[in-house]
Order: structure tokens, then sequence, then C-alpha cells
């Protein structure tokens, strides 16, 4: 740790120096270009020194498209004068070296032979071209634009001043607000003026471009010719190649600057890049679109005319207009969804404030892409198969599930779903709607294609596969289930998780009510005379806490009623509660052969942690040694796999004095143990012991 403070220090103070020392760097810089113009440099020297200027023009052109504000790249005018005089450096020591020794270097070889084909008049054409393309295209443009930015930056600065000075006045911004907008403005007047100077740069670079390729091409035949003694077409075709390769390696990055100059001074403000805002609005009428392909089907099939680019891009657009429109289409629906509930709930609620503080139990929100699992009209049946679900662990625990309400939440990824209580998010996935989730429960024979994935409810290793997979990854041994049944079974056992939480007082007085209707003796004997409703739900959300069905409430409130009596402890009332649905608990955890298959603890032991048992806030609670616990768990943990491997799913069995002290230990790191005292044991059901926790050593005698 030590030794990695003091490198990301190391690293600190290195950055931090080179900030520091950045203005000595920048003109020691600038001196070294001038250098360039009178030293001679060998040629690999100068090829790596025209690699940087290619490197560093596509830098600052990339940065130009990816700038969404002009002042974070306010540094550009400067940066185009240094490059500029970069450019004309290296043009000068090119020159130097083609009319002194006939080699400038393998790039400006390289480039002469493969773009020009080492053609003289093919080169001069390209390069004609490139210098048109910048000089009267982009350059003049980009001027142009600048000088007109400029002039209403400037016009434009004192009704911004004005207005700066009215929201200070009224004091909706504060001071440093308004002098850090006032800088903002004058920062942005400054840019455009000295872009539309900077301009001028490449204005000129463009001539000294044409005038340097001139001299190099006619100075250089003419050294050839008579100094070196070599035919006209011998010079010509040496010096030509040279001439033409080292006037593209030049124009080249300064077309790629002139570009990112234009870009800069055309840019809108907006909160993305460039690309992502081209993307956005040329394709936001897909009619375009539609139109575009129509128009290039039609050229196709004119007489004369190739019919397969026309075809090509005819379908690329005509797809690009379907999807737009599709995507748009689904915009619209949910948009009116959103409005009609909102609507629905402004209608629904007095006061719109009070209406907003209301939080729903549960809510799962669905990306768009999920919609057609709800929408009944795309087949979907979402809805129903939650109110199945409802009635189904209302049949299992004995508790009134709330409604499930749906929202679509286009801030999620199109195939995600989350799933909320109380605002809360409990659990979420992501599904896909054509595909099925194939799991492997250990079983499977073979492998199948698909992104891998995590099964969201019990955590097994899946992929996603296709229609056309599905018998087959069944035959393999895999479960396959539908992206609804997905959905479906990993809400149930959330809310099976967190059923205590989702228990209100208004549930359980519910619950009394309906039970009032057939056993009013017992509920008028039980609240408000001997226990509250708070306290009952006190005791069913222990009972819950631990999967313990609350459906037979007439066991449970004749219990209360008689234990209530002696004591208002709420653990003492769920553990005499456990002890009265002894039958159930042991039909819950029973196994196969009607026995059930326990991990006892070793009756030294139990002395112990009894021995140990502190009464807390909280209740009763084992205070042991972290190594007698660590080695305790360790323990528990081993036997549970020993009984797994048998074929056995184990419970913990205790004395009724530790078994809720014992499972608040280990409902952490177990929590699917179960934990039943002897007292919870019905007689007529047998018990089979499959291990015994051991900690001899940490044991008294």
């Amino acid at each position: 740790m030590a030794q990695a403070q003091a490198q990301a220090a190391g690293g600190g103070v290195g950055l931090g120096a080179l900030t520091k020392n950045a203005d000595v760097m920048l003109a020691l810089g600038v001196l070294l270009l001038v250098g360039l113009m009178v030293v001679p440099l060998p040629p690999y020297l100068l090829s790596l020194l025209i690699v940087t200027n290619l490197t560093l023009s596509i830098t600052v052109l990339l940065i130009a498209m990816y700038t969404t504000d002009v002042l974070s790249f306010s540094v550009f005018p400067s940066l185009l004068l240094l490059i500029t005089l970069f450019r004309l450096a290296l043009n000068i020591a090119s020159t130097r070296l083609i009319l002194l020794h006939s080699d400038a270097g393998a790039v400006i070889d390289a480039f002469g032979q493969f773009v020009a084909g080492g053609s003289l008049v093919v080169g001069i054409v390209v390069f004609l071209i490139l210098l048109v393309v910048q000089f009267v295209v982009i350059t003049n443009g980009a001027g142009r634009v600048a000088e007109v930015a400029a002039r209403f930056t400037l016009d434009a600065m004192p009704g911004k001043q004005m207005s700066i000075d009215a929201d200070l006045n009224a004091g909706v911004i504060s001071d440093v607000e308004a002098r850090a907008r006032r800088k903002s403005i004058a920062a942005e007047a400054d840019f455009y003026g000295a872009m539309d100077g900077a301009s001028k740069f490449v204005k000129g670079d463009a001539v000294a471009g044409l005038i340097i390729t001139t001299i190099n091409l006619i100075g250089g035949m003419t050294i050839g010719v008579i100094q070196h003694g070599l035919g006209p077409g011998e010079a010509a075709s040496t010096y030509s190649v040279l001439t033409i390769g080292e006037g593209l390696v030049a124009q080249i990055p300064a077309l790629l600057v002139s570009t990112a100059s234009g870009i800069l001074v055309t840019r809108a403000a907006s909160e993305r890049h460039l690309g992502a805002s081209l993307g956005a609005q040329l394709f936001s009428d897909p009619r375009a679109l539609l139109i575009v392909s129509g128009m290039a089907f039609t050229f196709g099939v004119v007489p004369g005319l190739p019919l397969s680019p026309f075809w090509i891009l005819g379908t690329i657009m005509g797809g690009a207009g379907l999807a737009v429109r599709s995507h748009q289409r689904q915009q619209r629906l949910l948009e009116a969804d959103r409005r009609e509930v909102q609507q629905v709930e402004e209608s629904q609620t007095v006061d719109s404030v009070v209406g907003m503080l209301r939080v729903d139990p549960l809510e799962v929100e669905v990306g768009y892409g999920l919609i057609p699992l709800v929408d009944e009209e795309r087949g979907g049946n979402l809805l129903h198969r939650i109110t199945i679900m409802r009635r189904q662990i209302a049949t299992d625990l004995g508790v009134v599930v709330p409604v499930v309400r749906i929202r679509d939440n286009l801030s999620l990824a199109a195939n995600q779903y989350v799933v909320r209580m109380r605002g809360i998010e409990i659990g979420g996935g992501v599904l896909f709607v054509n595909q099925y989730l194939a799991m492997d429960s250990g079983l499977a024979t073979g492998e199948l294609d698909g992104p891998e994935t995590v099964e969201p409810a019990f955590g097994l290793p899946a992929r996603w596969v296709g229609p056309g997979d599905k018998q087959r990854a069944e035959v393999l041994g895999y479960t396959v289930v539908d992206p609804p049944s997905v959905l479906i079974t990993h809400l149930s056992e959330l809310i099976k998780r967190h059923s205590p939480e989702l228990l209100s007082r208004q549930d359980v007085q519910t619950l009394l009510n309906h039970l009032k209707e057939e056993y009013p003796a017992v509920v008028d004997e039980l609240v408000p005379g001997v226990l509250t409703v708070g306290e009952v739900q006190g005791v069913l959300q222990l009972l819950l806490s631990e999967h313990v069905s609350i459906r037979d409430l007439v066991t449970i409130a004749e219990t209360l009623a008689d234990l209530g009596r002696q004591t208002k402890d709420v653990e003492i009332l769920a553990e005499g509660t456990r002890q009265a649905l002894a039958r159930q608990l042991c039909m819950q955890h029973r196994a196969g052969d009607g026995r059930l298959h326990a991990i006892t603890l070793n009756p030294r032991l139990e002395q112990t942690l009894a021995a140990s048992l502190t009464q807390t806030d909280a209740g009763a609670a084992i205070v042991v040694a972290p190594e007698l616990l660590q080695h305790l768990l360790g323990s528990i943990a081993d036997q549970m796999g020993r009984a797994a491997a048998a074929g056995h799913d184990p419970l913990l069995l205790t004395s009724a004095r530790v078994r809720r002290p014992m499972r608040r230990l280990i409902e952490r790191s177990l929590p699917s143990l179960a934990v039943l005292s002897f007292a919870e044991v019905a007689r007529e059901v047998e018990v089979e012991a499959v291990g015994m926790v051991e900690v001899e050593q940490y044991v008294a005698a």
C-alpha cells in the first residue's frame, strides 16, 4: 500500500512538474521549429517528424469533432499557428534533402510512389486538387464563417451583458456566477476574432505549399541535369516522385487541420458531439429516407445506369427509414401511455402534491423493448401472469400481495427491467423478448451458442438462445423458459424474500377483519384486549422472515391470545406460535420419505452457546469469540455440504432456547438453512440425524 501511494505521489509530482514547466517547454518547442528551417536533418528523423505531423493533425480533427463547446478548445487559433509553422519547417527541411541528396526519407518516397503511382502528371493533379479543396472550399468558407461569427458575437455582447446585469440585480444569479458568465462571453468573442485571423495562416500555408512544390520540381530537375549529369527524363523521374510525395505529406495534414477549423467555427451549441448530433438530425424524418430509397430504386431501372449500386443504396436507406419510423412509433406509444397514466393519477387525487408523495408498494419498470410483454394487443400476458402469481403467493404464505404497478421507463436500457418496493430498487435484470433463457442446473451435457448470463432469481448460469435452438437445449438437459416466466419467477422470489417488509399494519388489519367474519370470538379476544395490531404485525413479520406461512391465521390468533397475557415480547410470542404450527413446519421441511433430515449441535457446544446468550435491544443474541464463531459457521457449512452430497435438504435442529438466536447468528452467512427447535417437531414425524456440528477445541469440558 505504501509503495502504491508513493508511486501515485510520484506520478502526481511528475504531472505537476510537467504542467508547471509547460511555458518553458513551449518556448523551446518554438525555437526547435525555427531550427528545423536551418539545421539539416537526416532522412529517418524527417520521416519521424512527418508522421508526427500527420498524427497531430488527426488528433486535432478528432478533438474538434468531439467538442461540444468551442470554448473548451479555445487554444485552437494559437495551435493552428504552431502547426502551420511546424509544417512549413518540415517543407523546408524536406526541400533541402531533396535538392542536396535526392533522398527525403521513406515516408515521402512512399507517398510519391503509392498515391501518385510514380507518375508526375497524376501526382501534380492530385496535389492541385487537394490544394484547391483546401484553399478555395474549406479555408475560404471557414474564414467567412469565422468573420461573420466574430461580428455577430461582438454585436450581441452588450445585450448579453445587460441580461447578466438584470439577472444579478434580480437575485437570480450570484456575483461569482455573473463574473463567470461575463468571462465566458468575452472568451467567446476573443475566440471567433482569433479564428478570423487564424484562417489567414491556412491560406498562406496553401500558397507556400504550391510555391515550395514548384521550386522542388524545377530546382531538382536543374540540379539533377547540371550537377549530377542526369538526363532530363531520369532527372524528371527522380525528382518528380520526391516532389509530389513531399507535397502530399504536407497537404494532407493541412487539409485535416483546415477541416477541424471549419468544424469548430460552424459548430452550433449542443450538448452532444458532432457525430451524435448528425445522427439524430439526419435520421429524424423517416419520410425523407423512404423517398431517397424510392428514387434510388428508380434510378436503378433507368436504361444505361448500373443496377446494383442504386439498389444497394435504396435497400440501405429504406431499411433505415423503416427502422426510424418503427422507433418513433414506439416513442409515441410510450409518450401516450405516460400521458394517460399521468392524467388518470391527476384525476384521482385532490391535491397533486399529496399524490406525488404516494409510493407504490410494488412496481416493475420496463424498458421500451419489453413493452410487448405487457401489451395485450401484441400478445403480452404479463399482467395476467402477475395476477396468478399473487394468488399463488397468497396460498403459499397467507399474505395478500399488493397490486404490482407496471411502468415504462425510458431511462432504462431497451431490454432492462427493475423491481422497486416503495420506490427502492430491490432487483432487476435483462430480458430478450424473442429469445429463451436456457439454464444449466448441472445436468447439461453439451454447450450452447448464445450470450452468457445469470438467471436473476437463483443465480444459475444460463444462455439466451433463439427459438431455433430451444428444442436442442431441452435435449441437452437445459431448463428452457420464456422471458415472461423469467420475470415472474424473479418477481415472485423477491416478493417472498421481502414479504415481512410488505406486510403493513393495514394489511394485518385487513386479515383480521376477514378472520373476524368467521371467527369473531378469536379476534375480539385478541385485539385490542390482549395485543395491539402492531404487536400482531411484529409476530407475523418474524414468521414470514423465516418463510413460515401465516395462512393458518386461526391457530396463530388463538396462540397469541393465550401467550399475550403472559408477555408482550414479540420474539417470545413468535417462538410460541411456531411451536403451535409444528405440523405445518414439519410438512414444509419434510423430505420425500416423510422424515426430517436434521443437523444437530454437539450437546456440549449447545450448552456453551446457551451460556453465551446475552439480552440486547434486538432480543437474545449469542455472543461468542470470533474464533468460535468462524469455526462454528465453517462446521455447519461443512455438514450442509455433506448432507447435500447425500441427496438431503437438511435443516438445523436445536433446543428451543437457542433456536431464535442461532437463526439470527447464521442468517447472513447461511440464509438457506432452516433452523427448527425440538419443540417444533410434531410427535408423528420421524427425525433422521445426518450430521452433527462439533467445535471441540472451543467447547468447555
